[in-house]
């Protein structure tokens, strides 16, 4: 009974048991920062204001690892840092008009996609096999574009170039896939190694 409880522990209760209050915000504040660093690996696409970036990779991560509750307040505190002008966002940019701007909806969807590859991972242990990993980050992943795409149209439909559906899927989906699936196969890749590493079965 004891081996399954611990089955279901995220990897940052392994790391640092304890919980203190000095403890949730400083994984906080690491969480924020390590997507800010890879939000900085953007390649900017000529037909879309959305950016080929490594911020999903990071924002998966950071859920899996900190679990729901802090992996949601680590985006909402990197969000927090990007809307007061820090250049935490794509690009080394940051400022309110990013989160307002066409991929604000993916932005806002960072701390819902978090909590939920957070929320699998507590509450059915996905981290401990690869297809369950794979399973929690291609989830987390849906969540971003359900958010992100709405707002990705509705902000075409605003400046006059919305096209369809078909050229909303042309933007901001079907040049991401590939991407995506590359990262959620590394994620996939790297949390049960975390797992061996740390002696946890």
């Amino acid at each position: 009974m004891k081996t399954e409880a611990l089955a279901y522990t995220p990897l940052v209760k392994t790391l640092w048991p304890k919980r203190t209050l000095a403890r949730d915000l400083s994984l906080i504040l690491a969480g924020s920062l390590f997507v800010a660093l890879t939000a900085q690996v953007a390649i900017p696409l000529p037909f879309t204001p959305v950016p080929i970036t490594l911020q999903t990779l990071g924002i998966l991560l950071v859920g899996a690892a900190l679990g729901s509750r802090l992996g949601f307040l680590a985006l909402l505190a990197y969000l927090l840092e990007g809307a007061m002008g820090l250049p935490v966002f794509a690009g080394g940019t940051g400022g309110v008009a990013r989160i307002l701007g066409p991929t604000g909806g993916f932005l806002l969807a960072f701390p819902l996609a978090a909590g939920l590859v957070g929320l699998l991972v507590e509450r059915f242990g996905l981290d401990r096999s690869f297809f369950g990993t794979l399973l929690a980050m291609l989830l987390g992943n849906a969540l971003l574009y359900l958010v992100g795409l709405p707002w990705l149209g509705a902000w075409l439909v605003g400046v006059g170039k919305f096209t369809g559906i078909g050229g909303l899927l042309a933007r901001g989906l079907f040049p991401f896939l590939p991407g995506d699936l590359v990262k959620a196969v590394l994620a996939a890749l790297l949390l049960p190694t975390a797992w061996r590493f740390l002696g946890r079965k």
